[in-house]
């Protein structure tokens, strides 16, 4: 029989999108799952659970044991955080000690789930790939930063201990099965619910989340070890993407472009609250500060060297609405 597949990740939005791609092709899956986990992702699943997450390395051997590939999407996803040291060990070191578990167990093959936060961006609407320069200091908020480090932890494992890896590189997914919801979920489960009055002048790349999952896939069988791959989709204007969630929800765009200054205090008393009632806030300094730049990026090297092929990001939209209704969560 064939090896089993380790996934981490797998309760979560894209992680969950990983499995049903990994079982539609008939792969043995293996899911790390935490104990107490919203596991409802995996209703249904034919997969085999083994307890455990990135804070507790002592279970890696346990998890890995006899699986031929590895896919690392697990991590500490939130936009804001009151205290950085726990997501900066789940993220970076959680993932460098399950790489080292991997090259232990004899791991065949890793793909590894990053982020285009870990890479360069321009900004101001030129376009930024895999080789776009990029720099610690100028990386605005600890999710990024925490993703930079880990993929520089991966990459230094490639070149001195021949670590086996394909990196990829999501850009913003969205799609069904964002039961958290993501950060990207919420602003389009309020824009879609008439709940997003205004917006600011920012852009951002979109792709369907199962075309990520298809991507990691590819990534597996034909990513050239120590390389890294943007899945992306689509780039628009912030306006645009709410233009496109209103006409998939039958509701009306928000037509107020708000400017940053404006929101600045709305911010610091957002963080405030957060940090006195343990709510999480809607907006943030550094959400403010990410927005200056477009984050606009080119899939053209997953294509050209995978064949991946995202479908328009208008569709999406329609699945990202129309699970949100499905779901009650509008």
């Amino acid at each position: 029989m064939a090896k089993p597949v380790l996934l981490t990740g797998a309760t979560g939005f894209v992680g969950s999108a990983v499995a049903r791609a990994l079982l539609a092709r008939g792969e043995r899956v293996r899911l790390l799952v935490r104990a107490n986990g919203d596991r409802r992702n995996l209703d249904g699943l034919d997969a085999e659970l083994v307890e455990g997450d990135l804070s507790r390395p002592d279970g890696f051997r346990a998890a890995l044991e006899g699986c031929g590939q590895l896919f690392h999407v697990a991590a500490d996803y939130r936009l804001w955080v009151p205290d950085p040291a726990p997501m900066m060990r789940a993220n970076v070191e959680g993932t460098r000690l399950l790489m080292l578990a991997a090259l232990e167990a004899g791991v065949e093959r890793i793909v590894y789930c990053s982020s285009v936060a870990a890479l360069g961006l321009v900004g101001d609407g030129t376009v930024a790939n895999e080789a776009t320069p990029v720099h610690e200091h100028a990386i605005v908020g600890v999710y990024k930063r925490s993703k930079f480090r880990a993929e520089q932890e991966v990459l230094t494992l490639v070149r001195e201990r021949g670590l086996p890896a394909v990196i990829v590189n999501p850009s913003t997914p969205i799609g069904p099965r964002d039961i958290k919801p993501t950060p990207t979920g919420i602003m389009i489960r309020d824009a879609a619910a008439g709940r997003m009055p205004a917006y600011v002048d920012t852009g951002l790349n979109l792709v369907h989340v199962d075309d990520v999952a298809a991507g990691h896939l590819l990534a597996a069988d034909k990513g050239r070890v120590g390389e890294r791959y943007i899945l992306g989709g689509e780039d628009f204007a912030l306006r645009d993407v709410f233009a496109l969630v209103s006409e998939a929800a039958g509701v009306r765009p928000p037509r107020i472009r708000l400017p940053r200054e404006l929101l600045w205090p709305v911010a610091v008393a957002s963080e405030w609250g957060a940090r006195g009632f343990g709510m999480e806030p809607r907006v943030t300094r550094e959400m403010l500060a990410m927005s200056k730049k477009k984050m606009f990026f080119s899939s053209a090297k997953a294509r050209r060297e995978l064949g991946y092929a995202p479908r328009p990001a208008a569709e999406a939209v329609r699945d990202a609405v129309d699970w949100f209704r499905d779901n009650g969560m509008l």
